[in-house]
C-alpha cells in the first residue's frame, strides 16, 4: 500500500516479518558536512578543509563516518520501523569514502525478531551511487508495540552565514606585509575615503589621493573620515586626475592603482594608453569571490575589462587568472572554459574558443593549470551536478576558475553571485606594471578594502 508523503507512520513489531526492509537516498553536499561538522564539533580538516584535504590520500573533502551511520538512524525512526522505535546497538564497519556528489542509499532489512522482549535485530547496508558499499553493519532495536500515524513535521531551513569568519580570513592573508602606497583616482565619493581610511587603518595601504583637494576635504568632513596620514594631490577634475596618477604610477610613485569615482571607461582609457601603465600581457580583471556553502573561493575573469574577447585575448586572460590562483596559493588551478552547453558546436564560438584552449595547455601555451570546457555553470561548479550528468573531468564540480566567454555574460554572473548570496568579493586587474582595482558604483566598502587586501596580496607574494 502506498504509504501519504505527508504522513509518518510506523510497523510495529507484530506487522514486522523477517525480510522486510526500507531504503533512503540521500545525496551528499557541502553544507551537510558544514552542518554536521557544526552540530558535532568535529572538524578534522579532512572533512572542513579544501587545502587540506587536497593532499590527504582521498585528494578531496569527505563526509563525517557518522554522517553515514545518521542515515541508518534516519531510516530506523522515521521509516521502518518508524516513530515509538528504541535505539539498542550499533556496529558499523566503513569501506570506503562519501565524497560530495555522492549519492548513498540506505538499505536496512530484518534479520531476526525475539518475541520476548520485541528486539528487532536489522541488516544495515549503504551504497554509492556505482553500487559500491560503502558502510555495512547491524542495528539492535526495539520496536513500538502501538500503531502511530501523524503528519510529518516541516523542519525550518537551515542556513550557514561566517560572514565574519570569511572576511577576517581574507584580512589575514596580508597580516605581516608591508602596506603599499595605493594612489585614489578621483575618490569623490564616500565609498572610496572610507575605504582609503579603512586600509590606512588596517595597516594595509599608504593611501595617495588624487583629485580636487577642496572637495575631496569637503567630503570627508561631511562624512566623519579622517584624512590623517592621507596624501593628497591636487588636481581640478577627474580627467585630470586620473592622468596625474596613470603618470605617477607609470614613475614608479606607487604600488597600486585604485579608480575612484570616475567611470571605467574613463580610468581605462590612459591606464592602457601609450603612455599607460600596460605590459605585452593583455589586461584582464580577476574577481575572487567567497560564498557561503560552497567549500572553497572561486575566481571569475573577466567581468569587467574586455568586452569581446577573441581567441587570442582569452589566452591572457585565462594565464592571468592561473597566475592569480598561485599567488592565492592555488598550486595548480582548475580552471572551466564557460559556455552555455557541455559541447563543441561551431554554432556556438565560446565552446570552439574552450576546446582550442584546452588543446594549447596540453601543448604548454598556457601553464600552470588544469583546463576544460566548454562547461555549464552548474557542472563547473557542482560535483552533484557533474556526477548527474556522468561528466568524466578533473575540473567539472571543482573549478578553482571560471573563465566567462565575454565580458556580459562574466559580469552578469558575478554580480548575481555578489548580491543573491552572502559573499566575500574582491579584484585586482592583473597583467599591468601593477596591481589595478575597478570599482562599480554600487561596490561597498567592504569590497573595495577586500579588493585593496587582493592588491597587496599580489604585489607582495608576486616577488
Amino acid at each position: 500500500m502506498k504509504r501519504d508523503e505527508g504522513l509518518i507512520e510506523n510497523r510495529t513489531y507484530d506487522e514486522i516479518k523477517v525480510g522486510d526492509g526500507a531504503v533512503l537516498t540521500r545525496t551528499l553536499r557541502p553544507e551537510d558536512i558544514q552542518l554536521f561538522a557544526i552540530m558535532s564539533g568535529d572538524v578534522n580538516p579532512a572533512h572542513v578543509d579544501p587545502e587540506y584535504a587536497h593532499s590527504s590520500m582521498f585528494h578531496e573533502v569527505i563526509a563525517h563516518g557518522m554522517w553515514g551511520g545518521a542515515l541508518i538512524s534516519t531510516v530506523l525512526g522515521t521509516e521502518f520501523p518508524g516513530p515509538g522505535t528504541i535505539y539498542v546497538g550499533q556496529t558499523l564497519r566503513f569501506s570506503r569514502p562519501v565524497k560530495v556528489g555522492d549519492t548513498i542509499s540506505v538499505k536496512i532489512t530484518c534479520k531476526q525478531k525475539f518475541d520476548h522482549n520485541k528486539h528487532v535485530i536489522f541488516d544495515c547496508l549503504c551504497t554509492n551511487q556505482d553500487g559500491l558499499k560503502v558502510i555495512v553493519g547491524e542495528a539492535e532495536v526495539l520496536a513500538p508495540v502501538d500503531k502511530v500515524k501523524r503528519a510529518k513535521i516541516e523542519m525550518p531551513e537551515v542556513r550557514i552565514s561566517d560572514r565574519e569568519g570569511r572576511y577576517r580570513r581574507l584580512m589575514a592573508r596580508v597580516k605581516g606585509l608591508a602596506p603599499a602606497t595605493a594612489l585614489f583616482a578621483h575618490p569623490c565619493h564616500a565609498e572610496s575615503l572610507h575605504s582609503a581610511a579603512i586600509a590606512r587603518d588596517e595597516g594595509i595601504m599608504r593611501p595617495v589621493l588624487v583629485g580636487p583637494e577642496a572637495k575631496i576635504r569637503a567630503l570627508a568632513e561631511s562624512n566623519g573620515i579622517d584624512l590623517r596620514e592621507c596624501r593628497l594631490v591636487d588636481a581640478p577634475h577627474s580627467h585630470a586626475a586620473v592622468a596625474r596618477a596613470v603618470a605617477m604610477a607609470r614613475a614608479g610613485d606607487a604600488d597600486v592603482l585604485v579608480q575612484g569615482s570616475v567611470p571605467t571607461s574613463e580610468f581605462l582609457a590612459p591606464v592602457v594608453g601609450r603612455e599607460g601603465v600596460r605590459t605585452a600581457r593583455r589586461l584582464s580583471h580577476v574577481l575572487y569571490i567567497d560564498l557561503p556553502n560552497h567549500p572553497h573561493p572561486i575566481i571569475i575573469s573577466d567581468m569587467m575589462v574586455n568586452i569581446e574577447p577573441t581567441l587570442e585575448h582569452k589566452i591572457d586572460i585565462v594565464q592571468n587568472a592561473i597566475d592569480f590562483a598561485h599567488l592565492m596559493g592555488i598550486p595548480d588551478p582548475k580552471v572551466a572554459l564557460l559556455a552555455g552547453i557541455d559541447t563543441v558546436t561551431p554554432k556556438m564560438r565560446a565552446t570552439l574558443d574552450a576546446a582550442a584552449l584546452c588543446k594549447m595547455a596540453d601543448r604548454g601555451q598556457i601553464a600552470g593549470g588544469v583546463l576544460d570546457g566548454p562547461l555549464g555553470v552548474e557542472h563547473a561548479v557542482s560535483l552533484v551536478a557533474a556526477r548527474t550528468a556522468h561528466l568524466k573531468s578533473a575540473v567539472a564540480g571543482q573549478a578553482d576558475v571560471l573563465i566567462a566567454p565575454d565580458l556580459e555574460s562574466g559580469n552578469m554572473l558575478a554580480k548575481q553571485l555578489e548580491h543573491l548570496s552572502d559573499a566575500i568579493s574582491g579584484g585586482v586587474v592583473m597583467g599591468g606594471r601593477l596591481p589595478i582595482l575597478l570599482a562599480n558604483r554600487s561596490d561597498s566598502v567592504e569590497s573595495r578594502v577586500a579588493s585593496l587586501v587582493l592588491a597587496l596580496h599580489v604585489l607582495r607574494r608576486g616577488k
